[in-house]
């Protein structure tokens, strides 16, 4: 094998109502032959915006979860290397340059660090980890992981130095009803799970009450995002807000599971 990876990309980008995003996204993509953007039923302007490229093909499902859109979308793609990306996403210029310099070798698969972005102004650090977004198709499917998706892919993975931008421009609504959703998925996610499975930092969570004051402490202190003025102040928020839900759904699904027990318990003493 060999020759550039990138004239064998198809990128994909996962969309619903990503109208205040998805035109950054895609100018960072003008490079790759062929784009599928899969949309679950956008009612803003994101399937206008996506119809002003030319190498973009829009295909619409109705979303079940993040795994089965984006296995939905590799099924469209024979063959090469896939770009996976949520409409969020800007690719840095140095980034685009390391892919286009890339040749097919060892690794089958590319993983990326994020700066993250509030309103366009990036931040010192953040929680945001590591993701594989460049792959070979051959083999690659993906999975739920709680409210999240990972993919995988036979073979060796390797990281490039360049970063991928994280700017999420929607509204705060959107931000906060999502949060509830997510919350149930990580929810059932960490309680479903054997004990033994979970990471350190999972098994945090899942006894719900030290994750928000860890996220707290750690986003603003440790991470520094106090030095990063309202940004700052607004992505430590939304993270130790995130948490908290979680261990309110963790929380509520103890209590509820203990007091079913308590009634049976009454039930059959009184039997």
């Amino acid at each position: 094998m060999g020759g550039p990876i990138a004239r064998q990309v198809s990128a994909m980008v996962i969309t619903y109502n990503e109208g205040p995003n998805l035109a950054r996204c895609l100018d960072k993509l003008r490079w790759v032959p062929r784009i599928l953007v899969i949309d679950s039923g956008s009612t803003d302007d994101t399937l206008a915006i996506a119809g002003r490229y030319p190498q973009v093909e829009i295909l619409k499902r109705p979303f079940d979860s993040f795994a089965a859109q984006c296995n939905f979308g590799l099924s469209q793609i024979a063959a090469g290397w896939v770009l996976s990306l949520d409409a969020d996403y800007e690719l840095s210029d140095e980034l685009i340059a390391e892919i286009l310099h890339l040749q097919e070798g060892a690794a089958a698969g590319y993983a990326v660090g994020f700066i993250y972005r509030i309103h366009g102004r990036p931040l010192r650090a953040s929680l945001y980890p590591p993701r594989v977004v460049l792959y070979r198709r051959q083999g690659a499917a993906y999975r739920n992981d709680g409210h999240a998706h990972r993919v995988a892919i036979p073979g060796d993975v390797a990281t490039l130095r360049a970063k991928i931008f994280h700017d999420d421009r929607k509204p705060l609504a959107r931000w906060l009803a999502s949060q509830q959703t997510y919350a149930r998925h990580e929810a059932e996610h960490l309680l479903a799970a054997p004990r033994a499975a979970l990471g350190r930092i999972d098994r945090l969570r899942r006894m719900g009450w030290p994750a928000p004051i860890l996220v707290l402490v750690y986003t603003l202190l440790v991470r520094r995002c106090l030095l990063d003025g309202w940004p700052g102040w607004l992505y430590v928020l939304q993270r130790t807000l995130a948490e908290t839900m979680i261990a309110l759904e963790i929380a509520d699904r103890r209590l509820r599971r203990n007091d079913g027990k308590s009634d049976d318990t009454r039930a059959s003493g009184n039997g």
